[in-house]
């Protein structure tokens, strides 16, 4: 038997030959031959190969197709040159009718049947190996000399026939510091299954303890690692599990097939990625393309201008309204609130900032497919029904909204709100974005501009935000133009600070992200465009779908439509009029929003932002 030490540094023809010998006292290739791309193999018979090439293509994050074989043919040329794929694996698995029946050392006594079956080469992670190790990452399953981790997810591939499996991921421990470079390194070898799938808390794919890998070995974290998973060939494995084929093969996890082909570190398609933190509880983070992270840093600079000169600039925190849409767009349901009742003396005591925002991000939302929903006064239910109608006339909405209210009626009101049954660990919303939102101050009463108490006619909407804050999953957003709305927590001493009467109508609720504008409807339209541009984004694209599936980016010309326009405000804005609702600062029934006109300034920066 040959020791291992060395092995890295073999030429894969060379490895190949004594792996033929059966001259190797090891069970994965994890190391071998550095620099050259390893596969996986799935040999099926020839009537299920075409259905199996467009499962690859269908899902091929997990299973990149390196090559198919004729039937019967043992060698791959286009891979190897001198190979035998009965011989050149550490190990197989038979599979029977979608059982393992037995592991081999060689398929030679299967040469008769063989050669009425096809063998498929696919990409696998430990091709990436080297170019980790070269941006200065460690591999900690190499480190502590054992096989990868691998864990069956809840994530399901896309169907092809009979062939239907949920994703298999690899993990690999990576120092937070180094995160993005591992993310770099890797997204640019799309045939090793490109860049990971998720970052973060495995239960967010449905892995219950990292211990316990399905297929592989443990590997153990060291302090400041977090798990990072990859799309894995072995979900090839589970496809022949489910199909139930008579007969087929595969190598067994961890023992690939080494090819001659040397890893091509080309340019990341999509370009370069970026990662962010966007939830501490779960821990997870989002990945999305240097370009598009650019753009939503132009709409955030944009709506941080000063119209009012009210001191705003002191309240802004850059990357919020990045960080806000990236939760938002992992969210697979939204609550939305707004209404601000600064005209205490009038009817309805509404503002005109706000409700256009809050359908803005609605609008987005829907095309997107996500559910979405507003919470509101129980006063203003018949005022905000009117305006969801009408904004389904103008097509700002593709259908009505469900409208919510909320009231205290016991310590767990909240709770049950937000979950089923009131259980933390089901949530019925993933993200609350609160919008022109009056927020309450840390006397527990609610202030307009002008320091006047307006706690009776606003409803306790603040405790779902609140209640969020100690429910793992959900994350929320605050929108603010003047430091009483609710989410503004976060900036309590800069508003108390720099902005007039701050010090007794600062927000002393906080939000996980906090978007800062000018006027509180630019940062809905601003919002609403960021979440195009992430869609739009092929990076952050396939990091949604986990690699699986077909691209969405294709379907941006239908998210076109549900962005903000000049002529669907201006029409929204003559609707909220009729209704009698008033510019904020001037209370007039005009064509206004916070005393600033329609014309030439609002539609001015929809044009901007769009």
């Amino acid at each position: 038997m040959l020791l291992t030490g060395g092995l890295k540094s073999l030429l894969p023809h060379v490895l190949r030959r004594i792996i033929r010998c059966n001259r190797l006292s090891i069970s994965n290739t994890s190391g071998m031959a550095e620099g050259y791309k390893q596969a996986n193999v799935v040999i099926l018979h020839k009537s299920l190969a075409d259905d199996f090439e467009k499962f690859c293509h269908a899902n091929n994050g997990p299973l990149p197709l390196l090559y198919r074989s004729q039937p019967g043919d043992w060698k791959c040329p286009s891979l190897s040159s001198d190979s035998d794929i009965r011989t050149d694996c550490l190990q197989y698995r038979k599979y029977e009718n979608g059982a393992c029946t037995g592991s081999l050392k060689s398929l030679k006594e299967y040469s008769e049947q063989l050669k009425d079956m096809v063998t498929f080469y696919l990409g696998c992670s430990f091709s990436f190996e080297k170019a980790v190790q070269e941006a200065g990452i460690p591999i900690r399953n190499v480190e502590q000399k054992c096989n990868v981790s691998m864990y069956k997810t809840s994530v399901l591939c896309h169907s092809i026939s009979m062939f239907h499996c949920n994703l298999v991921v690899t993990m690999r421990p990576i120092p937070e510091s180094k995160l993005e470079a591992a993310v770099l390194a890797t997204s640019e070898l799309k045939e090793a299954h490109g860049a990971p799938i998720h970052i973060g808390d495995p239960g967010l794919l449905g892995i219950q303890d990292l211990s316990k890998p399905d297929y592989g070995d443990p590997v153990h974290l060291h302090p400041g690692d977090i798990p990072v998973f990859w799309a894995c060939g072995v979900t090839g494995v589970e496809a022949i599990i489910n199909c139930r084929a008579p007969l087929a093969f595969t190598h067994s996890p961890g023992s690939m097939f080494i090819t001659d082909l040397k890893n091509d570190n080309g340019r990341p398609s999509g370009g370069v990625p970026q990662v962010h933190c966007i939830s501490q509880d779960p821990l997870h983070f989002s990945i999305l393309s240097a370009e598009a992270a650019q753009k939503i840093k132009t709409l955030e600079t944009l709506i941080g201008i000063d119209p009012g000169e009210r001191g705003i600039t002191h309240l802004r925190r850059e990357g919020e309204l990045l960080r806000a849409c990236l939760a938002m767009s992992h969210a697979g349901s939204v609550l939305i609130t707004t209404g601000f009742p600064t005209h205490f003396t009038h009817q309805p005591p509404e503002e005109t900032d706000g409700p256009p925002g809050a359908l803005a991000i609605a609008a987005v939302l829907q095309a997107l497919e996500k559910q979405v929903a507003i919470v509101t006064d129980q006063r203003a239910m018949d005022l905000n029904k009117k305006i969801i109608e009408e904004a389904v006339q103008i097509g700002i909405l593709k259908k009505p909204i469900p409208l919510l209210s909320y009231q205290k009626e016991s310590a767990d009101s909240a709770l049950m709100f937000l979950c089923e049954n009131g259980n933390p660990k089901r949530p019925r919303f993933d993200h609350l974005v609160a919008i022109e939102r009056a927020g309450m101050a840390a006397d527990g009463n609610y202030y307009n501009s002008r320091k006047v108490n307006i706690k009776h006619l606003v409803d306790p909407i603040d405790e779902l935000f609140l209640a969020a804050q100690t429910i793992p999953g959900i994350t929320t957003t605050g929108v603010g133009d003047g430091g009483n709305e609710l989410g503004m927590g976060k900036v309590k001493e800069a508003v108390k600070k720099h902005i007039k009467n701050g010090d007794v109508i600062a927000c002393d609720v906080e939000a996980d992200f906090t978007v800062v504008a000018g006027v509180s409807n630019w940062g809905g339209y601003a919002i609403a465009c960021a979440l195009h541009v992430l869609r739009s984004c092929e990076i952050h694209d396939r990091y949604l779908r986990r690699a699986v599936s077909f691209p969405q980016t294709p379907n941006k010309k239908l998210w076109l439509p549900a962005l903000p326009s000049i002529t669907k405000e201006e029409k929204l804005l003559k609707t909220l009029v009729q209704l009698g609702v008033r510019s904020g600062r001037t209370a007039s029934l005009e064509m206004e929003v916070d005393g600033l006109p329609f014309y030439n300034t609002h539609s001015l920066m929809i044009e901007k932002l769009l």
